[in-house]
């Protein structure tokens, strides 16, 4: 690079959604170039997990990044998308095949305690096969700053640990989440779900929102704050339970975590101060019984969708002013 140019990297799964280019454009916005990497990375799929059906479109991510580059082309104020990398797995695991066993061999990269709790507790190969080949990007790629999503906020806590305790010379950017109108976030899995399963995924974001909302009214107490959660998700199962099976869309509750914001570990109290690191995880089910000719996306129903999303917990701005402690919070 010449002197004052600068490397903005956003990996990615492929799948290309708004959310990604949402990080490309920032990336675009804050270097001189940016590279983009579209690879499906089987060491971060568990062994019952969908790495095989995980949907691949790369001609169509190829012609949304062609549309991008020409919406910044000749754009002198900006960067540019300067490489695509669509590497296989014979590039990215040279030697032994990749495995998805907990106990597998392998060259691994293993951030713990943090690669345990939340969604590593549910997927407990995902953050060593997500540091993992974001390791090997990163030696590859050489990048000034890397761009991930707020949606997978664990993951970004993962890759900013790893980057600062292996002393790796490159920026860890995170781009808030982008939603839906009805505030689904966006993620690569959502072509899975169809019409049906699509209209009641949105109780993750409507169960996260309630509890935010009484954190904003004062209440601070786990047991306070995760119940709102809990009665939002279990006054929709009901309602869905009710209905006949050729209407209805099951879900499970994975998971709702309530986290201190610097180390995600679990709080029984809310600091006011310092905020919170809200999130869960929920498990759209397959559809029991079929409509005629309905939508039922990717996969007609028959795969269980698991979906995560989180909000912070943090005061209004005219409230955290006129508290005298100040948070100690990352910028994650």
């Amino acid at each position: 690079m010449l002197d004052g140019e600068s490397v903005g990297f956003v990996p990615t799964m492929g799948a290309l959604h708004q959310g990604h280019l949402a990080l490309i454009r920032q990336a675009v916005q804050e270097n001189t170039h940016v590279y983009v990497s579209i690879y499906v990375n089987p060491t971060q799929f568990g062994v019952n997990e969908d790495f095989g059906s995980y949907p691949q479109t790369l001609p169509a991510d190829l012609q949304q990044l062609r549309s991008l580059t020409a919406e910044y082309w000749r754009n002198d104020s900006v960067g540019q998308i300067t490489a695509v990398f669509t590497p296989t797995t014979r590039d990215m695991y040279p030697g032994l095949k990749p495995t998805s066993e907990v106990d597998g061999h392998g060259s691994f990269v293993t951030i713990t305690p943090l690669s345990s709790r939340l969604e590593g507790a549910s997927r407990p190969v995902f953050f060593r096969g997500v540091a993992t080949v974001c390791m090997k990007l990163f030696n590859i790629v050489q990048p000034d700053k890397v761009y991930f999503g707020q949606k997978d906020v664990q993951q970004t806590y993962v890759i900013q640990r790893m980057v600062d305790d292996f002393h790796l010379n490159t920026q860890v950017r995170v781009v808030p989440t982008v939603r839906e109108k009805d505030g689904l976030a966006m993620s690569s899995r959502n072509v899975y779900l169809g019409k049906r399963r699509r209209k009641v995924a949105s109780v993750l974001v409507r169960a996260l929102r309630a509890v935010r909302s009484n954190f904003t009214n004062g209440v601070t107490s786990r047991e306070e704050l995760l119940s709102a959660a809990h009665t939002i998700v279990d006054e929709e199962l009901a309602r869905q339970t009710a209905l006949p099976p050729m209407w209805r869309s099951l879900f499970e509750v994975d998971y709702f975590s309530l986290a201190d914001p610097m180390h995600l570990t679990e709080l029984d109290n809310v600091n006011p101060a310092h905020g919170a690191v809200l999130s869960g995880a929920i498990k759209m089910l397959p559809v029991e019984e079929a409509q005629e000719n309905e939508d039922l996306g990717t996969g007609d129903g028959k795969t269980t969708v698991r979906l995560i999303d989180n909000l912070r917990l943090e005061l209004p701005s005219f409230l955290r002013k006129s508290n005298p402690q100040k948070a100690n919070s990352p910028e994650l």
